[in-house]
């Protein structure tokens, strides 16, 4: 709800997506943007997965599972993203704010990345920093989450 709170809120050109938790880099901010600023993209995601910038590493199993969703996404929309469980967007303006959004928590990736592939978007991906937290530190994605992800996948696919 915030996000879609945020996007409606926002007057600039760019909106920009970035999880709250600090596990991505603002200085990657620039780098993100860019695409969008130099008239190549409307939408961009940061890729924690194309990278030779700094990540920790953590957790096989949700890597596992984000490569999975991200490539059952891609063959359901037609893309070919590294990384759709991405906390780190950016979008034209325009281009956000005309999608009428209704997914809350970790469901807005999988809708947000559907309803752009039906648009006509350039998207592209930039690789990004990432500074990952364990549920020790406040980490919240579960595995329910990710079942709920195989769902709205499919459910934005065919009935949405």
């Amino acid at each position: 709800m915030a996000i879609r709170s945020g996007i409606q809120a926002s007057s600039g050109d760019i909106i920009l997506i970035q999880d709250a938790d600090l596990e991505y880099d603002p200085n990657d901010i620039p780098r993100l943007i860019g695409p969008i600023i130099d008239g190549k993209a409307d939408v961009v995601y940061g890729s924690r997965f194309i990278s030779d910038r700094p990540h920790r590493v953590l957790f096989f199993w949700h890597y596992l599972g984000n490569r999975i969703l991200t490539l059952w996404s891609n063959m359901l929309t037609n893309l070919n993203l590294t990384d759709m469980e991405t906390g780190y967007k950016a979008f034209r303006s325009g281009v956000i704010k005309d999608l009428p959004l209704r997914s809350n928590r970790f469901g807005i990736e999988v809708e947000l990345t559907a309803k752009i592939s039906k648009t006509d978007a350039r998207i592209y991906e930039i690789g990004i920093s990432y500074y990952g937290r364990k549920y020790s530190e406040g980490k919240k994605i579960t595995w329910k989450d990710g079942l709920k992800a195989i769902f709205l996948i499919v459910w934005f696919k065919f009935f949405n």
